[in-house]
């Protein structure tokens, strides 16, 4: 059963945000992208660094506001309604990282308390999700002792200890060894089988391929293409690299 019925989970319209910079002056990061997610659907977002994957993701988490056009989660507008919308996403970048001092089961008890869980129901989470990430190793060691791929594990443990219902990852598997890969997957199947939605950037086409229902094709902050692998290749060849490249190539 889905969780909202029809309703998209994800609905993004015309977005556009532009960024002031000294040297190059304004950065036109979004201009005008569109695209929804739907409950049980895992969508990934490809694109060349720096063609607005990242920017996008931040904008749909609050982290940023955009420009003009909107973002909603859950039905929630991501700037009139941030707070609601902060409660309903699990968000993942590049660039987070966990507290050195504590343990992985301090932090996820940390951001426990910080959503307002019961004691009872971070325990019984911390549980759920040290044998989805297969953490209990190292569950109570410092987070500065960890390898990347446990603090990877650890990290995704995080963003999802409230269990919310959108899951938003920027590039998750970049930089893991196989197993840990292999376990963002799996938890990723897992969300597509409990009817959640996943949005994530990658430019890696093997897991594009292996993951999504659908995909969006961004580059130099304009959506190219969205839809099904199977839409893409029917319209353009079906090696999804060369696809991918033909249609970064002629949307320079």
């Amino acid at each position: 059963m889905s969780l909202c019925g029809e309703r998209s989970l994800i609905d993004v319209r015309n977005l556009k945000k532009t960024f002031k910079d000294r040297k190059a002056g304004k950065v036109e990061a979004l201009r005008g992208v569109s695209f929804t997610c739907h409950a049980g659907e895992v969508f990934g977002l490809l694109g060349p660094n720096g063609a607005g994957k990242t920017t996008a993701l931040r904008v749909l988490s609050t982290a940023i506001k955009p420009t003009a056009g909107s973002g909603a989660v859950m039905g929630y507008d991501v700037v009139a309604r941030a707070r609601q919308v902060r409660r309903s996403v699990g968000f993942l970048s590049t660039t987070t990282d966990l507290y050195a001092r504590l343990s992985p089961r301090e932090v996820l008890t940390y951001f426990g308390r910080l959503y307002q869980m019961s004691r009872r129901r971070i325990d019984a989470r911390i549980g759920e999700l040290t044998d989805t990430f297969q953490m209990a190793e190292f569950l109570d060691r410092p987070c500065d002792k960890l390898s990347t791929g446990m603090r990877q594990r650890a990290n995704i443990a995080r963003t999802v200890m409230h269990a919310p219902p959108v899951m938003i990852f920027d590039e998750p598997t970049k930089g893991l060894d196989v197993l840990t890969g292999r376990a963002i997957v799996q938890f990723i199947r897992q969300c597509r089988q409990e009817q959640r939605t996943v949005l994530f950037s990658t430019h890696i086409m093997t897991e594009a391929q292996r993951l999504c229902d659908r995909i969006g094709i961004i580059h130099e902050g304009r959506m190219l293409f969205v839809g099904t692998l199977e839409e893409l290749q029917s319209r353009y060849g079906t090696d999804l690299e060369e696809v991918f490249l033909r249609l970064v190539e002629q949307g320079s």
